[in-house]
């Protein structure tokens, strides 16, 4: 903007001062001009400040065109417009737009809401019924019956609404073949719902009120109902035996004898359909609970929403996977000459779950990859298309459509796709990085938490300028900068940063087999410059260029060393190209980056670089070598045994036989798997080679008293039952009591457990639907001296003795014949057979303590 009128008469009365004050060669009437010049230019306007005059005109002007108060739905049409997935808020605004009673709110509300959920059924019908009061609204209607009928897929219940409104405006000569046409149209796009039954039998009762007036007509007529019969009652709906028994009727109205024929054709097939029917009410009364009530005359509406992935959501994508893959496996068993109709058929089903689970990409995966399988190519990319739509973040979802998008040979589609994708997921970690640094600020632990930065790191709010100053590379293709200042390290903020470079090497990955090595160094040379782009891109880039360029460790090695520069503090990034390094044969240059980093790490965290090059040391270098590394070794870490080093010196691959043989490490080995076989190894060798304190009882709490002896020796001398609780087999105790507080809580967990364990103890114990599974879920919390107890016995594996099998053992007990002592009763006389039946067995003539059958067994 322009400077206010005032600056110019300043400017001439300073100058008149200067002129007055006898210095006649300051200013010239050139630098007059210019000078005015210069202050009428817009860029160079100066800021009013609260010292100059006009700043209070400023001021006044802001008092002046201070905006009205906004009303509660312009205020939350305004939240929606940022947030639009709210389901909730939406639900709100249309209440607040159906009271208010302003045409235009109603249709900002229901058009945006249609925007945000589209395919909705319940929010079509309501939008439609605000026009179909007033004859006056049916244009408005009409264009919006086209718009949801022909540009997307219909449902049942706006079908039904349709109808209903073609037969209550449609008259003239040609009614009944509008009407006709309009029922072909929704029976060809529902007719195989389950609750198609309102369509098909309103469609019959149309044929059968049709007037006739020669007998072709009326033989015309009558094949045109049994044709929609046949056809109604081989599909799996409500009320399917009602359909049956009407045609029953019909056919026996009209001929018994060619009656018996149409029925026995038909029989097999509507007896599957019923049978189908109910398997499929079993799935959907899950899949689709009752909707909410009404609230007045306003229809109900319901809306999806996002999954929070906790165990209702997995329980339901799982009824939903299971669902759509029993309607993939044909239980109709339709013929292959009626293949159409099946396609049909799951069309429809594929439809109805995306709109229902409209936030959840494996259901749009699903519908994907079956559309594709049926060879509609063209359907299938539409449904990735939509289903970005709704789930922009979608890693399936992208990276199958950009997949789908190279096959055809459109690469710049890919290129926007993956740009678009990036976009988004950058949004996505800065929103977070917000949040997180909000959350850090609210509790004043900003301050707190500040460390020295590293050499390496960049500093957070450094300028441009600054980072541009520190040393780079003097190669040409590496001296772009990478991003001006390192994230906050957050557990969730990592993890995102690692997806979001997955990305980028996908992205990659495309620009190499699509376009050549040229276009994927393009790619990666965007990612150098984002601030967010993890170290997982720097190797797949490095890799890339040493696997497709022609060998060249060149320029492998630079990527390396340019990671360096940002991530030279992730042990993960130095132990992948330590191993890089290794796996190329060049030792030089990995002994100089193991000397140059092993240093800046802490102990606990330099222990895979350790093992890293220890293991490279003892496998392939010489003995003095290995010895003056083991030395190194033992001050850093000086509570390792000798004897765990020496172990690991003549191990090869899993294979350590010195503590298997030498060591008893049979069981272990046995039970360990994964990366915690090599955890339990290590400390099973330090707990025989190094002495530690013998482990005994745990300390019990302040509220309990430690078992007397006098309760050992009763727990030692109490007998073995055939339903004691079976034991773990681990001999390592510390293990068992892990594994036992498992169950009872997230408090213990197992070694190496994998992710979907921690997620599940995380979330809570996992709650089967199954009353049986419920009953188990219980357990039996035995004290703590049991615990110790059960966790001193040997395992089962360690038991060298015969084999007896229970079912022979329990035989020879069942049909042993033990002789009564001399001091039993009696025995008492069998009872007397029952009349036509088998008399009891008699197993021998014990006869227990107590005599008879009122003994324990």
């Amino acid at each position: 903007m322009s400077e206010p009128p005032p600056a110019e008469p300043m400017l001439e009365e300073n100058a008149a001062t200067s002129v007055g004050t006898g210095d006649k060669a300051e200013l010239t009437p050139d630098i007059m001009n210019a000078l005015r010049q210069l202050q009428a230019a817009p860029q160079f306007s100066p800021t009013p400040t609260p010292t100059q005059p006009n700043s209070q005109e400023s001021v006044g002007v802001k008092q002046e065109t201070t905006p009205p108060p906004q009303s509660e739905w312009d205020r939350l049409r305004a939240e929606l417009r940022q947030r639009p997935v709210n389901a909730d808020g939406w639900l709100h605004l249309v209440e607040l737009a159906e009271d208010s009673g302003d045409i235009e709110k109603i249709k900002d509300t229901y058009e945006g809401m249609l925007e945000t959920y589209p395919n909705t059924p319940s929010v079509q019908i309501a939008y439609l019924k605000h026009f179909l009061d007033d004859p006056s609204q049916f244009g408005q209607a009409e264009a919006l019956f086209r718009r949801f009928l022909l540009r997307t897929t219909p449902s049942v219940e706006l079908l039904k609404f349709y109808l209903t409104y073609i037969r209550r405006v449609t008259t003239g000569p040609n009614a009944r073949e509008v009407i006709r046409k309009c029922y072909d149209f929704a029976l060809g796009h529902v007719g195989q719902d389950k609750d198609s039954f309102d369509i098909w039998q309103e469609y019959i009762n149309f044929l059968k009120a049709g007037e006739t007036n020669t007998t072709w007509e009326e033989q015309q007529k009558m094949d045109a109902v049994r044709k929609a019969y046949q056809h109604a009652v081989q599909i799996p709906m409500e009320n399917v035996k009602r359909l049956w028994e009407e045609y029953q009727d019909f056919e026996n109205g009209l001929n018994r004898i060619t009656a018996k024929k149409f029925i026995s054709d038909l029989q097999e097939a509507h007896m599957q359909a019923r049978t189908v029917l109910n398997q499929l009410q079993e799935h959907l009364s899950v899949l689709f609970p009752p909707p909410p009530p009404q609230k007045g005359n306003r229809p109900s509406i319901w809306l999806p929403r996002p999954p929070t992935h906790n165990q209702a959501d997995k329980a339901l994508i799982s009824r939903w996977r299971l669902y759509l893959k029993w309607e993939e496996s044909n239980p109709l068993e339709i013929e292959e000459k009626d293949r159409a109709t099946f396609l049909q058929r799951m069309q429809s089903v594929y439809r109805k779950a995306v709109v229902r689970m409209r936030y959840y990409s494996e259901i749009w995966y699903m519908a994907y990859a079956w559309t594709n399988s049926v060879g509609k190519t063209e359907e299938a990319i539409a449904l990735l298309k939509s289903g970005i739509e709704a789930n922009p973040a979608s890693f399936v979802l992208n990276f199958a459509y950009a997949e789908a998008l190279q096959l055809q040979g459109n690469f710049a589609e890919v290129h926007a796709t993956y740009e678009k994708f990036l976009e988004v997921l950058r949004k996505d970690l800065e929103a977070l990085e917000e949040r997180i640094n909000s959350a850090n600020s609210s509790n004043g632990s900003i301050g707190s938490q500040k460390t020295e930065p590293n050499a390496n790191d960049a500093i957070p709010g450094q300028s441009q300028s600054q980072s541009q100053s520190q040393p780079s590379s003097q190669n040409s293709s590496f001296a772009t900068q990478s991003g001006d200042e390192k994230p906050p390290k957050s557990k969730e903020l990592i993890d995102k940063r690692t997806d979001y470079g997955i990305a980028y090497i996908m992205y990659m990955r495309f620009g190499r087999r699509a376009e050549g090595l040229k276009s994927a160094r393009n790619v990666f040379g965007k990612a150098r410059r984002d601030r967010w782009t993890p170290w997982e891109v720097y190797e797949a880039a490095a890799l890339m260029e040493y696997h497709c360029g022609n060998k060249d460790v060149q320029v492998a090695s630079r990527i390396f060393e340019k990671g360096m520069e940002t991530f030279g503090d992730e042990v993960d990034f130095v132990l992948r190209y330590l191993g890089f390094l290794i796996s190329i044969n060049d030792e030089n240059n990995a002994r100089a980056l193991f000397e140059r980093v092993i240093g800046t790490f802490p102990p606990e965290k330099a222990r895979p670089l350790w093992d890293r090059w220890a293991r490279h040391e003892y496998q392939y270098g010489d003995l003095a070598a290995a010895q003056k590394l083991e030395k190194r070794m033992a001050e850093v870490y000086p509570n390792d045994p000798p004897i765990k080093r020496f172990a690991e010196r003549h191990k090869y691959l899993n294979i350590d036989a010195i503590a298997v043989r030498d060591l008893g490490f049979v069981l272990g080995r046995a039970r360990s798997n994964g990366s915690g076989g090599t955890l339990a190894r290590n400390e099973t060798l330090q707990s025989f080679a190094s002495p530690q304190p013998k482990e005994t009882l745990p300390a019990p709490s302040s509220s309990k008293r430690p078992a007397s002896p006098e309760h050992k020796r009763r727990e030692e001398s109490r007998p073995e039952y055939p339903s004691k609780r079976p034991r773990a087999a681990s001999p390592a105790r510390e293990r068992d009591r892990d594994w036992r507080d498992s169950r009872d809580g997230p408090r213990g967990r197992r070694h190496g457990s994998p992710a979907w364990e921690r997620d599940r103890e995380r979330d809570g114990p996992h709650r089967r639907p199954f009353k049986e599974d419920k009953e188990e879920e219980k357990g039996v919390i035995l004290p703590n001296v049991l615990s110790w107890f059960i966790g001193t016995l040997p395992s089962a594996s360690a038991f060298d003795g015969p084999v007896f099998r229970t079912d022979d053992l329990m035989q020879v007990f069942r049909n042993a014949v033990i002789p009564a002592s001399s001091t039993a009763r009696a025995r008492s006389p069998p009872p007397a057979p029952r009349s036509g039946g088998r008399p009891p067995p008699d197993y021998g003539p014990y006869q227990g303590p107590g005599g008879g059958r009122r003994g324990r067994w």
